[in-house]
């Protein structure tokens, strides 16, 4: 179950690089320096891709417990 670790850890890996993605984003956004309607549409697309990011975080760190339980 070695290998259900490793790839726990590279999906939670990759999950975390996502939600660093978003923050950019949003980051990029605000120092743009758009009104508040442009604002909340950066946020209206971003949070559907952070909620993806953290759930494919969870399930990462999930394969990652799993490997070590039945390993």
């Amino acid at each position: 179950m070695e290998w259900l670790i490793w790839l726990g850890a590279a999906v939670s890996l990759a999950g975390l690089l996502g939600l660093f993605g978003c923050i950019i984003k949003v980051w990029t956004a605000k120092r743009a320096g758009l009104d508040d309607d442009g604002l909340r549409e950066v946020m209206r697309k971003i949070v559907p891709l952070n909620m993806a990011t953290l759930l494919l975080s969870v399930f990462g760190l999930a394969m990652v417990m799993v490997g070590i339980l039945l390993g």
